[in-house]
């Protein structure tokens, strides 16, 4: 015969309900996000106007509220903006096709993908598309992204810039301390090294390595080329097309190969150093 503990029935019953009224011990939330850009789901920048409006889809944030947040824009053949201004400061890197950003009386410069530029809020503006398919990555710190009309101009005291591909200073792996491989490349393009920032890295043909970071916020979009992607929580590659997405937060190592001929360019967001290695 086997002998029952010696407890007190009202003790042993509310021993037994305390038990399985403890909640269970679920696993971490995950640290990383991954988009592939033929994942994404597209709106319109401009809802009211349809199709007359360029195409919209948030990787992170939300535009219409007043959170930082990071989008893709594209724009068909031909499109050219009537002169306007935004609400907020943004910041657009061309991704696919031929941009012009400017005040209305500019001669076109047409930006080609890898171009970068910002525009600062209360600017008078137009922006134009010259290519078949025109993409780019448009980013804001604060929301919501709004379009208003140019007799509502202000100056913020912020000045526009529009830096073209060919005239962007690229940092080979000799001149940066976080890098630890031969060929990569970095260009810095706004921000605090020791604050939030943003500065894209230029992997050559045949790179297999790591972006290792320890960063509470660390966006990463695919610009030119393609690359298989993969994690610790992804241990399955997955093809990331230009336009695609890279999240994470904390102690996280990102394994990126590039297994094409050409370069693969990525924006990278955060507030903390990253090292490729």
């Amino acid at each position: 015969m086997i002998k029952l503990p010696n407890v007190a029935p009202i003790a042993f019953t509310t021993a037994l309900i305390a038990a399985l009224l403890t909640p269970v011990a679920f696993a971490d939330e995950p640290a990383s996000k991954v988009v592939a850009a033929s994942d994404i789901k597209w709106g319109y920048l401009n809802p009211l106007r349809g199709e007359k409006s360029p195409g919209a889809a948030d990787l992170w944030g939300n535009r219409t509220t007043d959170t930082a947040t990071g989008m893709l824009v594209r724009f068909n053949k031909g499109f050219e903006s009537p002169p306007h201004i935004h609400n907020i400061t943004y910041r657009g890197i061309v991704i696919e096709g031929q941009m012009h950003n400017d005040d209305p009386s500019a001669e076109k410069m047409w930006m080609p993908a890898g171009s970068f530029w910002t525009q600062p809020a209360g600017e008078n503006h137009t922006t134009a598309a010259n290519a078949d398919t025109n993409l780019i990555y448009l980013e804001i710190d604060s929301g919501p992204y709004l379009v208003k009309p140019s007799n509502e101009k202000f100056d913020n005291g912020e000045r526009p810039l529009n830096l073209h591909k060919d005239n962007m200073v690229w940092l080979a792996d000799s001149d940066l301390n976080q890098i630890n491989v031969d060929g990569v490349q970095s260009t810095y393009l706004w921000g605090n090294t020791a604050d939030m920032n943003g500065s894209m890295v230029k992997l050559p043909a045949g790179f297999n390595g790591d972006i290792t970071t320890n960063a509470n916020e660390f966006r990463a979009v695919v610009i030119a080329g393609a690359v298989e992607y993969s994690s610790n929580e992804q241990s399955k590659a997955q093809a990331l097309s230009a336009g695609s997405y890279i999240e994470s937060k904390g102690n996280f190592t990102h394994n990126i190969a590039n297994k094409s001929d050409t370069p693969a360019v990525i924006y990278i967001r955060t507030n903390s150093k990253y090292h490729v290695n």
